[in-house]
């Protein structure tokens, strides 16, 4: 009976700091999405993460309080902060939302990848400017940012060595932008069929 109390007694220590470090993660992760909700203009979501975020935080600190004399808490407290931030940012970029402004500027002539971005349905405006070191061609588009990764690729195959910027876009209007996953995989094996087909 002594062996199952003193189990016991140890299971409630560490209960209450794992209770407030999950807590913790919670609320910050919501809060993370929170701000990048506004910062998006997802005015419908942010209010919605606030409300859960305060929500769960209350819950965190009512138990911090009740248990002011317990170190172990505070840094179960600080650490699920930590790990709130970083797991906020992991979802964030799992979910991928939005718009993102792509500026592209090389020397090198951008057909090839202009053809399979419109070969893609990717929306492309192009110019030519003076860089530095002579004349050079500017890509510009807006494209979803979940198709980041499809247009990186290219952009690696086609101009490896290009000057490229990102930036968050909060709002558009019209533009041309890819059907779906399985267009841009479809329009994907058909340039490298025309690729290797020259």
């Amino acid at each position: 009976m002594e062996t199952i109390g003193v189990f016991y007694q140890a299971n409630v220590f560490w209960l209450m700091p794992l209770l407030i470090f999950t807590a913790r993660v919670v609320d910050v992760s919501i809060g993370t999405l929170r701000i990048i909700f506004l910062s998006r203009g997802l005015r419908y979501l942010a209010p919605l993460c606030g409300f859960f975020e305060v929500l769960v935080w209350l819950l965190a600190i009512s138990q911090i309080m009740q248990n002011l004399d317990s170190w172990i808490n505070y840094l179960s407290y600080a650490a699920g902060y930590a790990m709130g931030n970083y797991i906020g940012m992991a979802i964030e970029h799992r979910l991928a939302m939005g718009l993102i402004a792509l500026r592209v500027i090389s020397n090198k002539d951008p057909a090839e990848l202009v053809s399979r971005l419109k070969g893609s349905h990717f929306g492309v405006t192009i110019m030519d400017g003076r860089g530095a070191e002579g004349k050079v061609h500017i890509i510009f588009m807006v494209i979803k940012r979940k198709n980041l990764p499809y247009v990186a690729r290219m952009l690696k195959e086609c101009m490896p060595n290009a000057f490229v910027t990102v930036d968050d876009v909060r709002a558009a209007s019209g533009g041309v932008f890819p059907l779906s996953k399985a267009h841009l995989a479809t329009s994907g094996h058909r340039a490298v069929r025309e690729k290797k087909g020259k």
